[in-house]
């Protein structure tokens, strides 16, 4: 799946209500990787913003094959290659004022490290949802796909990166909440 192309343009959304209450009420803490749930629920407490789907990224490794992967990378010597899958959330935002705010504070979110974290549309979303976009967290050549094979360093620097992302979201919602 591709996801990513450049940010499009907010345009007129005259069913967004209708989508949203849609959206929200087939979304269950179930379908949410367990350390995002509460910041998921947060982005759905916005009227003009909801979530499309998101991951929060999990390594393998060796001999760590569970796709669901919520653990830290080991410190070790004994890991060359990790198959990171990338930390995502996809969000649908309402044109509007605090629509138009909200997407441009997820921008700024890629200024803690640019060449890893990008704001994006994703034309498979877009289809389905207008006024979509991404926020993800994965090394910029590789920002076209859903995974990367990473040196075991480099996977280590990305975990440092996804943790940190996920931490200005939570300080973005208090800020918009507030």
């Amino acid at each position: 799946m591709e996801t990513f192309t450049a940010p499009k343009e907010l345009v007129a959304n005259p069913y967004y209500q209708d989508q949203r209450q849609k959206s929200l009420l087939g979304l269950t803490d179930v379908a949410i990787d367990t350390p995002i749930i509460e910041l998921i629920n947060a982005f759905n407490k916005l009227p003009y913003c909801f979530t499309l789907q998101s991951c929060y990224g999990h390594f393998l490794y060796n001999d760590q094959n569970d796709s669901h992967n919520l653990e830290p990378l080991p410190i070790t010597d004994t890991i060359a290659r990790v198959e990171y899958r990338i930390a995502y959330l996809a969000f649908c935002i309402e044109n509007s004022e605090l629509g138009r705010s909200l997407m441009e504070a997820l921008k700024e979110i890629t200024v803690i490290d640019p060449e890893n974290i990008q704001f994006c549309s994703a034309e498979w979303f877009w289809e389905r949802q207008v006024n979509s976009y991404a926020m993800q967290v994965e090394p910029d050549r590789f920002k076209h796909e859903d995974s990367a094979i990473l040196d075991y360093k480099e996977a280590l620097y990305i975990e440092e990166i996804r943790n940190e992302f996920f931490d200005h979201l939570q300080e973005l919602l208090q800020k918009q909440q507030d």
